[in-house]
């Protein structure tokens, strides 16, 4: 691979994905660092996962590894994984070599451990950036050697060194920052401006627990006066428009392009517990109720909403009670206008605003040395 690269402007290397809650935070670095340094980026990601569509379509690069995640029930099948891990180091080596970065970052998923250990290996600096209150296996191995650790939840010294953490939060995307009436949002989706609404979202895929809890609980909204915007992803077929069928107030899409619209329609937001959903409603400051998937590593999802109910900013429901509980948990919250105002005070303080510029603000703390004829607009940032 041959890159054309112009030797004033400063070289970064960007590399994760496999899921919205890694590429988003990455675009959203990304966009900073050029908004500021008319940066040179080169993202890497895992082949045949969302990002080698996604982040094209955002304007930048991306190079594909064969990097795949390990399978724990059925341990005979790790030996292709294994061999797919093996070329991919070899891989990000040659595009280590050839890109040249001033800095490598990584943000979680399966193509962030051979590309931030190949820059490790050639000098280059490495920053992390852990979505997290709970560390993956990759990150925590690859933070003995990493320069900057920009986290999102306190206590994260229990997985890396206290000396190269920094708390930054989650950068998402700003399109969903923009203010939009309630009364409009709802009006977007067919609704009643006036009426109590509650969001439901499970990711691109889907959740199924999710789904199925609304599949069989819509008479009750609807006899109580709620209305539902259900993004049900792609994996539920054509299931939720026909329970939804002949029923008024009920909103039903596989995906929600406009996340600002659906949020604003919101009184309350039914969630998965990824760090990317967390840290846009901390931000939004909506109150949520939080079903963290079961199939995650280390059961982070667990922990990232723990780290929310103990606060009192949210309701943490476990996935295997979400089919018994969900429904009347949410109507009791939706009919105490009092408590969801405390809820969305709560969750408010949480967040931290201008995340991308924080991390952007370390990667040019990092490249220092080569700051002055790299990056023309610095934002301001003090390199001391």
């Amino acid at each position: 691979m041959i890159f054309e690269m112009k030797e004033n402007r400063l070289r970064v290397l960007i590399s994760g994905g496999g899921t919205g809650g890694h590429i988003f935070p990455a675009l959203s670095i990304a966009n900073e660092l050029r908004r500021r340094c008319d940066a040179e980026i080169l993202f890497v990601g895992a082949e045949d996962r969302m990002e080698m569509e996604k982040v094209p379509a955002a304007g930048y690069p991306i190079k594909g590894l064969p990097v795949a995640g390990f399978d724990r029930k059925h341990l005979l099948r790790n030996v292709s994984v294994l061999i797919k891990l093996w070329r991919s180091i070899s891989r990000a080596r040659r595009i280590v070599k050839d890109f040249r970065p001033d800095i490598a970052i990584g943000v979680g998923g399966y193509a962030s451990g051979p590309t931030l250990k190949a820059a490790q290996r050639a000098g280059i600096p490495t920053l992390i950036q852990e979505q997290n209150s709970y560390a993956g296996v990759t990150n925590k191995l690859l933070a003995k050697k990493a320069d900057r650790i920009c986290v999102a939840y306190e206590g994260m010294e229990r997985f890396f060194p206290g000396y190269k953490i920094v708390m930054t939060g989650n950068p998402v995307r700003a399109a969903l920052l923009e203010e939009k009436s309630k009364e409009e949002a709802r009006s977007g989706f067919g609704l009643d401006p006036g009426r109590p609404t509650l969001l439901v979202v499970g990711g691109s895929l889907g959740a199924r627990t999710l789904n199925e809890a609304m599949e069989a609980s819509l008479d009750k909204f609807t006899a109580a006066g709620v209305q539902v915007i259900w993004q049900t992803g792609k994996n539920f077929g054509d299931r939720a428009e026909k329970a939804a069928a002949g029923k008024k107030g009920i909103a039903v899409m596989k995906f929600i392009t406009d996340m600002a619209a659906a949020y604003a329609a919101a009184d309350i937001v039914v969630s998965r517990a990824g760090a990317g959903s967390i840290s846009e409603l901390e931000l939004l400051g909506k109150p949520c109720i939080l079903v963290p998937s079961p199939n995650v590593a280390e059961d982070h999802q667990t922990k990232n909403a723990l780290a929310l109910a103990d606060a009192g900013a949210a309701i943490l429901i476990s996935d295997a009670d979400a089919r018994g509980k969900l429904t009347d948990t949410a109507l009791a919250a939706i009919a105490s206008p009092e408590r969801l105002r405390d809820m969305g005070d709560r969750i408010s303080r949480l967040a931290i605003q201008g995340s991308d510029r924080l991390i952007v603000d370390e990667v040019l703390k990092l490249t220092k040395s080569l700051f002055n004829n790299k990056c023309e607009n610095p934002g301001g940032v003090s390199l001391r």
